[in-house]
Formats: structure tokens, sequence, C-alpha cells
């Protein structure tokens, strides 16, 4: 435990809070809500608790309670309070910081607290849009500003897999419902980032289809392998960082020419394919610019 970041910076305070740097500057001095801890340059330092005390006076001032008012009040009473808003209301914002603050403990009973919390009130499904897709969002733009590590990312993100994979079990018994077409998942050679893949398999079997998950970094010849066992496939591909922008046109040329059919469709989402040309497009390739827009033509 020696090794987890135990001081942040200001600036990393805003990121994680989504208060801005100056706001927490007018709250240390004029209320006195946190006591920063200071370097022999004088630059603020905060720990951990001082992190959770931030995102809890964050949810009480966005519920509507003054500054002046939260400042006044013990610790005990300001989470307390906490407790009262999550179960009387949207426990989405509440739940976001939990699981951020679990990532930057390294906490996994955190991280399966604050989920059966949830699940006690929502659907798996409603989790991951409402709370799950949030988070994720945020993550990417805390490692852009290298306000956690990538060990956080791989943390959090195995965390959220566990559960698409225990939800994702439950429908694999269940017998096919639509059999119009088969769905083949894969990730692209050299494409590691699966999460996303790993929902929309979770999504199509909620639909009552069969799947045949392949996986990360699926070389073309496999996807060939496949079709000589099939009809009707989909193949759905997740491209977040690769191909990259100057291969994705060359890449999807060649999945058109060795792949696609009069039985065969391809569906893409992820980063990469706002690089696509329109060249490239045909009633067999569709493109999804989310998850939420994949689900709904299923």
């Amino acid at each position: 435990m020696n090794n987890i970041k135990s001081s942040f910076s200001i600036k990393d305070l805003e990121n994680l809070s989504g208060i801005k740097a100056h706001t927490i500057r007018i709250w240390e001095k004029r209320y006195d809500v946190l006591q920063p801890m200071r370097t022999d340059t004088n630059i603020r330092l905060y720990d951990l608790s001082s992190l959770q005390k931030l995102l809890n006076i964050t949810l009480l001032h966005d519920y509507g309670y003054k500054i002046s008012k939260i400042s006044k009040l013990h610790n005990d009473k300001i989470n307390s309070l906490v407790r009262e808003i999550v179960s009387e209301k949207n426990a989405k914002n509440h739940a976001i910081s939990s699981f951020k603050l679990a990532m930057m403990n390294f906490d996994q009973t955190l991280f399966f607290n604050t989920y059966d919390q949830l699940l006690s009130e929502k659907s798996f499904r409603e989790i991951f849009y409402e709370v799950f897709i949030p988070l994720i969002t945020e993550i990417g733009f805390l490692w852009q500003a290298e306000t956690i590590t990538p060990a956080h990312e791989h943390f959090i993100s195995y965390l959220i897999k566990q559960k698409i994979l225990i939800n994702t079990e439950k429908l694999q018994i269940e017998p096919v419902i639509k059999t119009d077409k088969l769905f083949v998942l894969y990730l692209p050679s050299n494409e590691i980032h699966e999460l996303g893949l790993m929902y929309l398999n979770y999504e199509i079997l909620l639909n009552g289809y069969k799947t045949i998950y392949l996986g990360e970094s699926v070389p073309t010849s496999s996807l060939q392998d496949v079709k000589k066992y099939f009809d009707n496939i989909v193949f759905v591909c997740y491209a977040t960082v690769e191909p990259n922008k100057s291969e994705i046109n060359d890449y999807i040329a060649d999945l058109k020419s060795k792949l696609l059919g009069d039985e065969t469709e391809l569906w893409l989402l992820g980063r990469m394919t706002e690089y696509i040309n329109s060249k490239n497009y045909s009633n067999k390739i569709q493109i999804f610019n989310s998850i939420d827009a994949f689900s709904q033509k299923l």
C-alpha cells in the first residue's frame, strides 16, 4: 500500500472534483474547508481524506447546500448528509465519486460496495449507461491530464470488465431467440482496448442474438476462417487506436474485398472511425458514433 498515490496537487483536485482550482482556493481561504500541506516552495498538496471531503462537499453543493453552511459542519455530519442524498435521490454523481476514490486508492472493496448499492436500485444496463460510461469518459480525461497513471486506469477497467463478464455469462445460458444474424465481435490487430467491445457483446446477447466473441488483436485471416462456417454474419469491430488514422482506410478496403458480400456486414465503432473516408462506405458497412446508437440498431 506504500506505493498508492497519497498526495495531490490542486490541479488534481480540480480534475477529480470538477471544481475549479480558483474556487477551491477561495473555499479554503474564506471557509477553511480544506487544510492543504505545503511544500518547501509553498505549493499546496492534499491527501486522500481531503480529496474525499472535497468530493462530498461537491455533492452537497450540487444539491443546493451553501458552502458557508457546509463549512460549519463536522465531517461526520457531511458524510451523513451525503448518505441521505444518495438514498433519497439520484446516486449517479456519488457513485462516480466513489468509483474514482476506489481507483485512486486501489480499493476493490469500495468498488464492490458501491456497485452493489447501485445494483439494489438499478439494472446492470442502467449502471453501465448512467455510471460506467461517464466514469470511463472521465478516466480518459484524467489520464490525459496526468492526474492518474495507466495503473489506475487498468485497475478500474479490470473491475468493470469483471462485472460485464458476470452479466454476460447469465445471458449466454439463455436460448437464442433471433437467428437472422450472427454477430462476430473482435478488435483489429494490435488493438487491446476491449471494454467497449465486451459490453457490445452483452447488449447483443440481451437482444436475443447469438454471438461469437474473438477478443483483441484479431487478424483478418481469422475472420475469413469464421466466415467458412457461418452465413449472415455481422462483424463488429471496435477501433479505438488501431488501425491508426493513416491506416484505417486501407484496412476497411481490405475488409471489403476479403469479407463483405451479400450475407456479410461490418459494423464499426471507436475513435478511429472518424477518419474513414466516405468512399469506403457501402450498404454493407455501418458506422456508429456511440454504444447507445449501436444498441438502438439491434
